[in-house]
């Protein structure tokens, strides 16, 4: 099938991928312009872009979808687009402008987690499964008609960098098989029912900074929901902090009791918090502001955390 393929992250590489090594002509290939990245803010291609590349692909990084790259993409006179976590919202001129549609893999098991972070939404909210699906794009926010969907196991311990790697090849798989089914008139769309819906909207630094006022269940679930991206934030001494790992230690007894939320409590090789609900949490791997990740156990032998107890108040790293 002749193919647009519209997608940025590393997330939607595997999708790029698996068309291509199918057979498919991949006529063009739309990705974010090059943007700062790393450290040191250097201008770098897309991880799509790269692939792309590689793979002898045409790229157009139109730094908005106007009329002028629609009629860029209407040039190519391809089949269907295929849309994975593109990052710009398409009007609806390219909309209908393939003849098959836009189809979109989506990170969620529709029509739960429409959004633009479903898998951290899926983590906070204590999910155990979440899936990928593929649909028809319309106007609306990842509202469209149902294609196929695939569930999935999400673990306990899974962090969001986790479950989108492995939702990515997952995804990748789910998207080949829509395209063969749609060429084939195999697949009918079904509506959603979006009023059963649970929006995940972008995540802002206010919900990454840990309330440790929480249960230890919601703190670690904000951890994991938050790595890698932005991360957890605290601080303590003035200084900021990412909590990239942690787990519910025990419930507090005795003396620890009257700790506040926040406060470091004794003993332990890894660093145990206070937390709501008479509970604490372990810290596992960390980082302080301007330095780099470590372990719990080597942040109490380096003496980081002297100095009382964190607070939600923080500043970016």
């Amino acid at each position: 099938m002749k193919l647009a393929f519209l997608g940025t992250p590393d997330f939607a590489v595997p999708s790029l991928t698996r068309l291509h090594d199918a057979g498919h002509a991949i006529r063009l290939v739309l990705t974010q312009p090059d943007r700062p990245a790393g450290r040191g803010r250097k201008i770098s291609p897309s991880p799509v872009k790269r692939a792309a590349l590689e793979r002898g692909l045409a790229v157009f990084q139109p730094e908005r979808l106007d009329e002028a790259a629609v009629a860029r993409l209407a040039s190519e006179e391809v089949e269907a687009a295929v849309v994975v976590a593109y990052g710009l919202i398409l009007p609806a001129a390219l909309l209908r402008l393939p003849p098959l549609g836009c189809i979109n893999l989506h990170a969620s098991m529709l029509p739960r987690y429409r959004g633009a972070a479903p898998i951290a939404h899926a983590i906070l909210r204590g999910e155990t499964t979440t899936g990928v699906t593929t649909l028809l794009m319309d106007e609306g926010i990842d509202t469209g008609p149902i294609l196929l969907q695939k569930e999935s196991s999400l673990g306990p311990e899974e962090t969001a960098g986790e479950v989108e790697k492995r939702l990515s090849e997952l995804g990748a798989g789910l998207l080949a098989q829509t395209i063969e089914g749609i060429a084939a008139g195999r697949i009918l769309p079904r509506p959603q029912i979006v009023d059963r819906q649970t929006y995940a909207p972008k995540i802002g630094p206010e919900t990454a900074r840990i309330a440790w006022s929480h249960a230890p269940t919601l703190i670690v679930n904000l951890i994991r929901a938050m790595n890698p991206r932005p991360g957890a934030t605290t601080s303590l001494g003035g200084k900021s902090f990412k909590i990239w790992r942690a787990a519910a230690g025990a419930p507090r007894h005795g003396e620890e009791e009257r700790a506040a939320p926040g406060a470091i409590l004794a003993g332990g090789g890894e660093p145990r918090v206070a937390c709501g609900a008479g509970g604490s949490v372990v810290l596992q791997e960390l980082q302080r502001e301007g330095g780099r990740r470590v372990s719990g156990e080597e942040a109490v032998r380096g003496r980081w955390l002297a100095g009382g107890g964190f607070s939600g108040e923080t500043k970016a790293l």
